[in-house]
């Protein structure tokens, strides 16, 4: 009897020692997994940045820091110091938010510019939008608008309910269809326009749409009133979309498309064409 109770012990106390053994090596293998692949979410987000920065070209605006600053082909250590202070000089520091403000509705029958003025319910649009920025107060630094006529009367709406004391100042440059759309629109233009404002639009985006300066310490907030080819080039060029797509975006008169620039040049596109701070019935495109 005590021979099998023996033998039974035996058995039960190996059975009981060998899951022991696999819990505690399991236990073991799991910490060690932990120690050496905890980083297991690291590893994707690390692999999510790789594929990010190998289709993100970061030096899209042309102001990142080794671009601003010649190279030195040298080991000296003098010429290595210098160049590091330049570099540091030339770092941004503050966010660009670039708010762009399509126009009201406008007087599509007018034949001359001067005649394709906002109508009464584009008047109300940009009313709207301008109580809607002044709600939002932030510390506007400018204000730049196109010269057409439909978007001169838009940002004078908009500037009356915001500080008085905001610079503001008119670009040619925000006019005109950028780039042939794809599919093609049903409003035929002629590619000479296309080909024409092409170039003109790219100056634009340059001049407007860039990461801060390194002179500039705080954050800025820039109101850019203009049209919506201008507005969805500018979104897409940004954003490092096809910007021949750009006909596939509505884009609502008088709403407002919010781009944050920050100082190492990602591109955030907080908001676009944002109107439904307006009555519905209010809202056209």
């Amino acid at each position: 009897m005590s021979k099998y109770l023996n033998k039974r012990f035996l058995r039960e106390l190996a059975l009981s020692t060998s899951v022991g053994v696999v819990s505690g090596f399991g236990i073991f293998i799991f910490q060690e997994y932990n120690k050496t692949n905890a980083p297991v979410n690291n590893v994707l987000e690390k692999s999510y940045n790789k594929i990010f920065e190998d289709n993100w070209d970061s030096n899209w605006d042309k102001r990142q820091l080794k671009s601003l600053v010649k190279p030195v082909y040298s080991k000296k250590r003098e010429l290595q110091d210098k160049y590091d202070k330049q570099i540091k000089s030339q770092k941004s520091c503050a966010t660009r938010h670039i708010f762009l403000i399509r126009h009201g509705q406008y007087n599509l029958s007018g034949e001359t510019d001067g005649d394709r003025k906002l109508t009464e319910l584009g008047r109300k649009q940009a009313f709207f939008t301008g109580e809607r920025l002044s709600i939002l107060n932030y510390p506007w630094t400018k204000i730049t608008q196109s010269t057409m006529t439909r978007a001169m009367e838009t940002c004078s709406i908009i500037q009356k309910q915001l500080p008085e004391n905001i610079p503001i100042t008119t670009s040619d440059l925000l006019t005109g269809s950028p780039i042939q759309p794809d599919p093609l629109s049903k409003h035929w233009i002629p590619e000479l326009i296309f080909n024409t404002d092409k170039s003109r639009k790219e100056v634009a985006f340059r001049r407007f749409i860039h990461r801060a300066p390194p002179e500039q310490k705080k954050d800025s907030y820039e109101l850019i009133v203009c049209h919506a080819n201008v507005i969805k080039y500018f979104v897409m060029k940004s954003l490092q979309l096809t910007p021949e797509a750009r006909l596939r975006l509505k884009l609502d008169h008088a709403s407002i498309t919010w781009l944050s620039i920050a100082p190492n040049g990602r591109v955030t596109l907080r908001c676009y064409s944002n109107s439904g701070y307006m009555p519905p019935d209010a809202i056209t495109h």
